[in-house]
């Protein structure tokens, strides 16, 4: 077994500069006689609009896949190489014995800042939100008609923290680790989208304010 030897702690937030973000939630919970058909995930305790870390993850991991060259038919790259960075940081998909194992990095759901939370409740008590229902149709060529229309939420002006951790291990190369989770991030913001519906103009976010602290397995304490 490989020895976990130290971790880095990648900070910045995550903005919504323009175009909504559409996060998909559970339309289950949805209220009755809701118009909405896909709303937006949010904090069950308090309404508020967050970012899923497995959305984050995934979109980093599609977005580097494309540029190395890695998976096949669909599927997340799994040859478990030690020299395939997206295998090391990301896991094998599948293989979790594989010799690129274990997987290095860990991402946290990203909650809003405090300055847009405290503007998500100023615009409640103006009856207002941050939430924006947009229909998307299907268009009927022939007759230049818009059918079937399926009413989404997006958030807008928000902005959220994300937090990322790259676990090292014994014999990893934590620099080169590191560039590579900031290239991912830099290519989301650049040529990508977060979430759903980026083809038709959603997702576009920008990562600002970007750290990182190393931190030593001596120095976690409780």
């Amino acid at each position: 077994m490989k020895k976990l030897v130290g971790c880095l702690r990648m900070r910045a937030i995550i903005r919504v500069p323009n175009g909504g973000l559409r996060i998909g939630g559970n339309p289950a919970t949805l209220e009755q006689g809701t118009a909405v058909d896909f709303p937006s995930i949010h904090n069950p305790v308090n309404g508020e609009p967050y970012i899923p870390g497995s959305t984050l993850k995934g979109r980093l991991r599609a977005m580097l896949e494309k540029v190395e060259g890695k998976g096949r038919e669909g599927d997340p790259c799994n040859c478990g190489r030690r020299d395939c960075l997206v295998c090391v940081v990301f896991g094998a998909h599948k293989r979790p014995q594989a010799e690129s194992s274990p997987t290095r990095i860990l991402v946290r759901d990203a909650a809003l800042t405090p300055e847009s939370s405290l503007h998500f409740r100023d615009l409640q008590a103006e009856g207002k939100s941050l939430f924006e229902e947009k229909a998307e149709n299907l268009v009927d060529r022939d007759k230049g008609t818009a059918e079937h229309p399926r009413w989404q939420e997006r958030v807008w002006d928000a902005a959220f923290q994300m937090e990322i951790l790259v676990h090292v291990y014994d014999g990893d190369e934590p620099v080169k680790m590191l560039e590579f989770v900031r290239k991912g991030l830099g290519l989301i913001q650049e040529i990508g989208a977060l979430g759903a519906g980026g083809s038709r103009g959603s997702g576009q976010v920008r990562f600002e304010n970007i750290s990182v602290d190393p931190m030593t397995l001596e120095s976690v304490t409780v």
